[in-house]
């Protein structure tokens, strides 16, 4: 391996894709959306850019998401996606190949996983690694996985929620649910269409459950004004949304969530159980922000849960610390080329 090969960690995720450069830190973070022309089938656009036209373009470009809860949809628009991220992060003066590594959800199959590599070579990579998505989650918040401890690291995202424990840099008991932030956006603008009889968009609703969102009820509400469309007059118009409102919309999707962290619990070796209880259960990704939901799986589980730093990066952060000392990690690689 040269001097100069360039190494970059990719979290390639439903609703983002970081991209973390060792030694600099977290160099991207843009949606996983793809612009694409309806005549010619061409790429107009990825990234941030390509957001921007959701939900706002002409019905001859379609925005599209390659990612589907986690895993590769459409392998020929991710392979152009990961080019674009790759020339953002390297500069497009750069000649060197990068050695790249790409992080998958913990329930992924092999051929799936295969398709990350393939995606990662043809995007220009000199080589590629792929780890689970839970491992690279916990390398990133600190935890040292490589002790004969078990540690529980529930990783919730975008497209999929993973929960996984670990012990000695393995995954011991694992279960990957496809129930994370954008069905509880979802979830919402189910709700405001029910209740107030309003068409809401995906990023009005993310808004909602960002700034007034929460996992459990609150004696002080917060709330915000919505804007959006009525499904009977047809006509723009706004109304006023209360935390606890938000908190029954989201009910449903974040007892999915606790279910599947009860279901790797009741998995879990008894001697790892009890390393569980004594180090509390970790949270990473972005929607595991939500307010209160460490609170939520505390009263859930009667295990303690807290927050990560910097928890949107940390599965990020995990790939670029992997990269660095691939040695060390080298149990806990899946797949490589």
């Amino acid at each position: 391996m040269s001097i100069f090969t360039p190494k970059l960690g990719i979290d390639l995720g439903t609703a983002n894709t970081l991209v973390f450069v060792p030694g600099k830190g977290v160099v991207l973070n843009e949606p996983s959306v793809v612009a694409v022309s309806e005549q010619d089938n061409k790429i107009l656009a990825v990234g941030n850019a390509a957001k921007d036209m959701v939900g706002r373009t002409p019905e001859s470009i379609i925005a599209y998401r390659p990612m589907r809860d986690g895993v590769i949809a459409d392998y020929r628009v991710t392979e152009a996606m990961l080019r674009y991220f790759f020339n953002q992060a390297l500069g497009k003066f750069n000649i060197f190949k990068p050695e790249v590594m790409v992080s998958v959800p913990a329930g992924v199959t092999s051929t799936e996983r295969r398709a990350v590599i393939e995606a990662a070579i043809k995007a220009g990579a000199k080589s590629a690694y792929v780890v689970k998505e839970p491992i690279l989650a916990a390398i990133g918040a600190g935890i040292p996985i490589h002790e004969a401890k078990g540690h529980m690291i529930v990783d919730i995202g975008g497209g999929t929620t993973d929960v996984a424990v670990i012990s000695l840099g393995g995954i011991v008991a694992s279960i990957s649910v496809k129930v994370a932030g954008n069905k509880l956006d979802q979830s919402i603008i189910d709700y405001v269409k029910k209740t107030f009889n309003l068409a809401i968009g995906d990023k009005t609703a993310e808004q909602i459950k960002i700034n007034v969102g929460s996992a459990v009820f609150l004696e002080d509400e917060l709330e915000m004004t919505i804007k959006g469309r009525d499904y009977l007059s047809g006509l723009p118009r706004s109304t006023t949304i209360k935390t606890n409102e938000i908190v029954k919309a989201m009910s449903k999707s974040l007892r999915d969530m606790i279910k599947a962290i009860k279901d790797v619990l009741q998995d879990t070796p008894p001697e790892l159980s009890s390393d569980i209880i004594d180090n509390g259960i970790i949270m990473t990704g972005g929607s595991s922000q939500l307010r209160n939901l460490t609170e939520l799986v505390y009263r859930r589980t009667g295990v303690k849960a807290k927050l990560a730093k910097d928890a949107l990066y940390c599965v990020a952060k995990g790939t670029g610390i992997a990269l660095n000392h691939l040695e060390t990690y080298k149990k806990s690689i899946i797949a490589k080329r």
